[in-house]
């Protein structure tokens, strides 16, 4: 799927999207999952290709033909593969939707969310050829109604680029995400964006790194949030109590899928963590089991959960996800992720299928 505009960040850009979608079938009835993998091992280790050899080969087989009580056992039945969260969880979001559907349940409900009827929204906006065209797609995004700004950075597109976009929108709510970017040595150069009074920095250090954000946190004003170095709940516990960030951003694929997530989340709400719901370029599929973690009670921040249009010019599901002129998107009552499949769509834009039984 060709994306409306490429998006940029710190190790590269992307122009298209190659999406694999699970599809889990019992009795008749379908549940839809998506593994968030990029096109390349850039973002962590997992990319399209061994994503789909993970999901067919090793997640799949171990959960085919099983009678389960929950999804929950999908996460227990499949834990000992080492790594590979994004095809793992895709495998286990799309036997959640499976059992919401025969439920007849929403998504959110089944999986104990619920604490709002409509999710706060921000967009995360690439690294771009110029300030200019940078501050212009702020400017449209605000007047699209998105409550929280988030832009990438990198050594030579960070401090001078933090400060045109405060001075042009002084009262924003604004971030800066680093993709793991920096280093230690780097703490002086980040500390400036201090004086930009930033909602956060997200993960400015190495992407399997809790320790050095530790040493980094203190000396910043600037709350650290964590996203690539937390992958499961026990990390979450670690960053906490060596007080390495101030907020976690919680991906569904990143941890694994719904079960861990919603232990992380848990982890993060005793502790009196915000969480926020980050994105990766997906689409409607991946963006529907989005909104509906959204409705756990400690996503507090805005999230990365925008509409369709932000990034597909027709996406795989209908009708598309939309964002209210607040800023927000309201979640559906209809069985599983609330949307329906648009097959002949679908059909359309798959290259590749198999199926596993």
């Amino acid at each position: 799927m060709p994306l409306v505009h490429f998006f940029e960040t710190s190790f590269g850009r992307t122009s298209e999207r190659e999406i694999i979608i699970i599809e889990a079938v019992s009795e008749g009835v379908s549940g839809w999952g998506e593994i968030t993998a990029g096109e390349n091992p850039f973002y962590n280790e997992e990319w399209t290709d061994s994503a789909w050899l993970i999901a067919r080969d090793y997640a799949m087989p171990r959960i085919l033909g099983r009678e389960i009580e929950s999804a929950l056992e999908v996460d227990a039945l499949t834990r000992h593969i080492r790594g590979h969260n994004m095809a793992r969880g895709g495998v286990e979001a799309a036997v959640w939707d499976l059992q919401a559907r025969r439920s007849g349940n929403p998504l959110w409900r089944e999986i104990g969310g619920g604490a709002r009827r409509e999710i706060p929204c921000g967009v995360s906006i690439g690294i771009q050829n110029s300030v200019e065209e940078l501050i212009g797609k702020v400017e449209c995004e605000l007047a699209a109604g998105y409550q929280r700004i988030k832009i990438k950075i990198k050594p030579g597109w960070d401090v001078d680029v933090i400060r045109r976009v405060r001075e042009r929108f002084p009262a924003i709510r604004l971030m800066g995400d680093a993709n793991s970017a920096y280093t230690l040595a780097d703490a002086a150069r980040l500390k400036e964006l201090d004086e930009f009074w930033l909602m956060m920095i997200e993960q400015p250090l190495a992407h399997d790194d809790i320790i050095d954000h530790a040493a980094l946190q203190p000396r910043l004003a600037t709350p650290i949030c964590l996203d690539e170095c937390i992958r499961s709940a026990h990390h979450g516990e670690q960053a906490i109590r060596m007080k390495a960030c101030g907020i976690i951003n919680i991906k569904l694929g990143r941890v694994g899928g719904f079960g861990e997530a919603k232990r992380l989340h848990d982890v993060c709400e005793a502790a009196g963590v915000p969480v926020w719901c980050g994105g990766m370029l997906e689409s409607g599929i991946g963006r529907a089991h989005n909104i509906a973690l959204s409705t756990l009670p400690n996503f507090t921040l805005p999230g990365d959960v925008s509409a369709s249009k932000r990034y597909w010019k027709r996406d795989i599901i209908s009708p598309e996800v939309e964002v209210t002129p607040a800023g927000t998107i309201r979640i559906s009552d209809q069985p599983g992720f609330g949307y329906e499949i648009d097959r002949d769509f679908l059909n359309h834009v798959t290259v590749q299928e198999d199926a596993v039984a």
